[in-house]
Parts: structure tokens; sequence; C-alpha cells
């Protein structure tokens, strides 16, 4: 964030999502995107979120810090003994014998719209309002619009944007295009979100003979054919890497990581950490300025320091990192752990839509919740307010639910418990257990990020 440091600069110093690069925004003027979003941005509530945010990484940074100068060299000597067996361990696991392919469609909802009115063709185009977009196409990319950012920001940058609402119903029916395609190739394909899938290619690979590569192009051309849109794919020895790889050489190509270990730990070696899945803004600030890791493989030059640092899990997850490994199975059936859905709105105190948009979502809710035969009796209601504070109430029912007119029943009497309020974002999560659905989790947020409806979505 911004300090009296800064001089007349401040906003290189102002971070958010906004300023992060993106596919096809790699020849932006950064600082002058910077410089807008911190014009445009300060004073507000957002602003403020974000100062108070920067003040709680800038704390956690100080505390590892600190517990960073107590180490001391038999600590050092002890912990990377701890280091050692990790990655010896994590080692002997590498798995070279699959083949993973992740399909990332080229700015879906974009595409989709363009597909639909081909006089957008050519367009800067952004799907979503002047107070947040889903997504922009490359065209808008190369001013610096990008998805999670409030329209009034993109269209400073780019004055000839043109606005689409977007249409979820539209963008499901050509996500199901694409997952007919990824079932010919894995029945057990695993589909992260509307426009994103990991496909283990390694049976079809070894029964005609072909590489990944070839089996990637294939899959392209075919979706192009099936829906008139394309995608980016990445084939590599696991999903975490194959995910890294599809961001390479969009939009609309490939990119092969072969299933060698000297190419894996060649291709970690200059690979920026925060390319990986799972290291964020907060994990990617608190590595750099601690330790002065900023690629993967740094990872394990400070594996004694990661060892003394963070916990088993974030120690084992970074040490894979830094050795290239990620998951190479197909994970098997599990009952649902959760569904949801969200809708971003502009910030609004107006009862009568907040109403309206619950309704929509309880509606969304009970349909999805019927097509895979799932009820609940436990409803919480999460709520982000114009000032990013968050409130969470809950209700527990005598009954299992998953009717329209329930759900919105309780939920209503929930929201209505806490008005007047302003937000700008609504949402809910269904959690699962053996016996169904347990939990049904109705969120209402508000969220600066991009518009999303699929499972498990978080700001």
């Amino acid at each position: 964030m911004a300090s009296t440091s800064d001089g007349d600069r401040p906003w290189q110093s102002y971070h958010t999502v906004f300023t992060n690069a993106k596919a096809g925004m790699d020849g932006v003027d950064k600082e002058k995107v910077q410089k807008t979003v911190y014009e445009m941005s300060k004073g507000s509530k957002y602003f403020e979120n974000e100062q108070r945010k920067e003040a709680f990484i800038k704390q956690k940074i100080e505390n590892l810090h600190a517990q960073c100068a107590q180490i001391t060299a038999n600590d050092i000597s002890y912990f990377q003994m701890i280091a050692d067996k990790k990655m010896s361990d994590l080692e002997a696991s590498r798995d070279l014998s699959k083949i993973w392919l992740h399909s990332d469609m080229d700015a879906f909802y974009a595409s989709v719209e363009t597909l639909v009115d081909p006089s957008l063709n050519g367009k800067p185009l952004a799907v979503g309002s002047m107070s947040m977009i889903c997504t922009a196409n490359y065209e808008a990319r190369k001013f610096g619009v990008r998805a999670a950012m409030p329209g009034f920001i993109a269209r400073k940058l780019c004055p000839e944007l043109i606005f689409v609402p977007p249409d979820f119903k539209k963008y499901t029916f050509y996500s199901e295009l694409t997952r007919k395609v990824f079932q010919k190739y894995d029945p057990h394909f695993i589909a992260t979100s509307l426009d994103e899938a990991y496909i283990n290619v390694t049976e079809i690979c070894n029964e005609r003979g072909i590489s990944g590569g070839e089996v990637a192009e294939e899959l392209r051309n075919t979706i192009y054919e099936e829906t008139g849109l394309t995608c980016s794919v990445g084939v590599a020895p696991n999903r975490l890497l194959a995910k890294v790889c599809s961001d390479i050489n969009k939009p609309n190509g490939q990119f092969v990581l072969p299933n060698d270990r000297r190419a894996v730990m060649t291709f970690i070696s200059s690979l920026p950490i925060r390319k990986i899945g799972g290291i964020g803004k907060v994990t990617e600030s608190m590595l750099r300025e601690v330790l002065g890791i900023s690629t993967c493989e740094e990872m394990v030059h400070k594996s004694a320091h990661i060892c003394a640092l963070f916990s088993h899990s974030s120690s084992d997850f970074f040490l894979s990192v830094g050795l290239g490994l990620g998951k190479t199975d197909t994970p098997q059936f599990k009952m649902r752990k959760s569904i949801s859905s969200e809708r971003t709105f502009s910030a609004t105190e107006d009862e009568s839509l907040l109403y309206q948009k619950l309704d929509e979502i309880a509606e969304t809710l009970s349909n999805d919740m019927h097509k895979e035969d799932l009820s609940g009796r436990t409803l919480t209601v999460k709520l982000k307010t114009a000032s990013f504070e968050v409130r969470t109430r809950a209700v527990s029912l005598q009954k299992y639910i998953n009717s329209k007119q329930d759900i919105l029943s309780h939920a209503s009497k929930l929201l209505k418990a806490e008005l007047p309020l302003s937000l700008r974002l609504m949402g809910r999560k269904p959690c699962l257990t053996p016996r169904k659905l347990l939990n049904h989790c109705l969120y209402l947020e508000q969220m600066v990020a991009s518009l999303v409806y699929m499972i498990q979505i978080y700001a």
C-alpha cells in the first residue's frame, strides 16, 4: 500500500488483484494500470479494506522475521535433516508414468458472447458491469482490463470497452459441449469450473501409440469444431504442472512438459511461485520478503527454514512444489462436499432488490440439489457488508429440505434480522455428508472478485 516514503508515486506500492498479470497482459504498462487503480480506488471502502489486508500481511511478515531471527545454527542443522527426509520421501513418490492435460477455455464468457454476436469480434469486451467484471477478452486485456476488476476502473483504462451482462445458461450450455469432448478421452475427467478441466490421457496415449502433445492438439481441434471456441492446453506428468503449462501459450495454444525428471526440474528452476495454484498474494509475500524465495526451485534451497517456520502440511506442499510434484491419481468418486452459487451486483441497500437476488439464488440452489437428489437441514447465511465486515448466521431445522420455498423462507428470516445492509454479492454453499446433505449454507457476500458460478467459490 501507499506510504509517505513513496513520495510522488504512491501507486507503486499499491498491489491488488487488479494489477497481477494474466494471459494476454504481457505488454501492458503495469505502472499505468497501478496508477489508475490507485487513483480511482483511494478513499473507497475497497481501498480501506486493502489497507487493512496490507497491514495484516505486514504483521505476519514481521512475525516471521522475528521467528527467523531466533533460529540458531543448531536449529538449521536439525530442520535440514527433517527437510531432507521429507524430500527423500517425496522424491520416492514421484510418478512419471501418467500424462495429464489441463484444458482452459480462452476468455470463456467473453468468447461465448462473441460467438453468439459476431459484431463484437475484435472489440475490447468485458462480461459484467460497471460494478464488477467476470472476464475480459484479449483485446481488453491489452489495456490492463481483467477479471475481478470493477467496471468503472476498466472503462478508465479502456474508454472503448463494451460491457455485456453475464448469461450463465448460455455459458453452461457451451461448457456441457466441451465436457462431452473430454468424456471421449477420459470418462473420469475432473471439471474444476465451467471452463477448466483435468483429463488423464495416459490410456489413450498408450492405446493409440501417440504423445500427449498429439492428444492435446486433437482435443483442441475437436473442441473448436464442436463449439466454435478455442482453448489452451497444458500437458505434464501431474495435475499441478499441467495447470501451469496451460497458461504458457494462451490463447489457443498448448505447452508440453515431458515426462522426464530433468525436464521437470529445469522447468521448475525459473518458475515464479505465484504461478502455482495455492500460492496467493499473502503466501508469496511471506516467502519472498522473509526467505527471499521467488522461484519454485528456491523452495528446495531454503528447505530447512521452510520446515522451521511453517506447519507440517504447508512445508510438505512447498517442498513438493520445489520438486515439481503434484497429484497424478484420479480421485475416486466421493459424496459431494458442497454446491454453491453466487451473483455479483452493484452495492445496494434496496431491500426489495436484496430479496429478489435471494429468490434467484434460492431457486438455483434448489434446482442444483434436485438434480443430485440432495437435501439438508442447517442453513447458514454469510453476509459481507459494503465495508467488508463479515457476519455469519445459521438456523438448524427439524427436517431436511431442498425446495426453493423452504430455502427462501428460512434464508429470508436470517437476512431480515440483519437489515438494513449494503451488499453487492449473494451466494450460498450446501455441505454434504454420507447422509446426503447435512448443511445448506446460503451465502450473502460482497466480494471484489470475478463473477463465477460453480462449486466451492471463494474470494
